[in-house]
């Protein structure tokens, strides 16, 4: 994995912590950051189910003013950790560990968002809860993007004033963009 553009281009990151872990591809990133572009610099990011940290960290590189990373793993954290420190961006960096389904009520002055990545697994469950969670930390005008099985089919037209405008495939991977209706 590696930075794909920006200040940090090329910048390789350190990898999962296990099997099991799928981080967004180099590939899928890039494709997700075309989309994004007008909107990256100067933005507030959160990293929801982080991870390697590659999106949030694909930001910072991209001029975001801020990210914070949402990860419950302590192996996956470590990864994260170590690739913050690795590029050089903790100053710009929040990461926060626990669920992240509960996180507004937990860290009540966390703030609003104008991106919103969510990766979840793709077997979860309780995808309305999150989807309803990163509704509640969408700054106005912001985007939340839910990277997906393609396979999946149910992934909601609308949930908790969001509507998906948009969804991109890539490989086994979807991405759905939603805004607040």
């Amino acid at each position: 994995m590696r930075i794909i553009a920006g200040r940090l281009r090329g910048r390789r990151l350190h990898g999962p912590p296990r099997d099991g872990v799928r981080p967004t591809s180099d590939r899928l990133r890039e494709t997700l950051f075309n989309v994004l572009a007008p909107r990256v610099a100067g933005s507030r990011v959160l990293d929801g189910f982080a991870g390697t940290g590659a999106v949030g960290i694909e930001a910072l590189s991209r001029l975001a003013e801020h990210a914070t990373f949402v990860e419950r793993d302590g192996r996956a954290l470590r990864v994260l950790q170590a690739n913050i420190d690795h590029c050089g961006v903790g100053e710009a960096s929040a990461v926060i560990r626990g669920d992240f389904v509960g996180l507004a009520g937990r860290v009540p002055d966390l703030g609003v968002f104008d991106l919103v990545f969510l990766d979840p697994p793709y077997d979860v469950q309780a995808l309305d809860a999150i989807l309803g969670e990163a509704a509640a930390m969408l700054a106005s005008g912001g985007l939340i993007v839910l990277e997906h099985s393609r396979r999946r089919t149910d992934v909601p037209a609308e949930a908790h004033g969001l509507v998906r405008t948009r969804t991109l495939m890539a490989g086994d991977s979807a991405l759905a963009f939603y805004v607040a209706a």
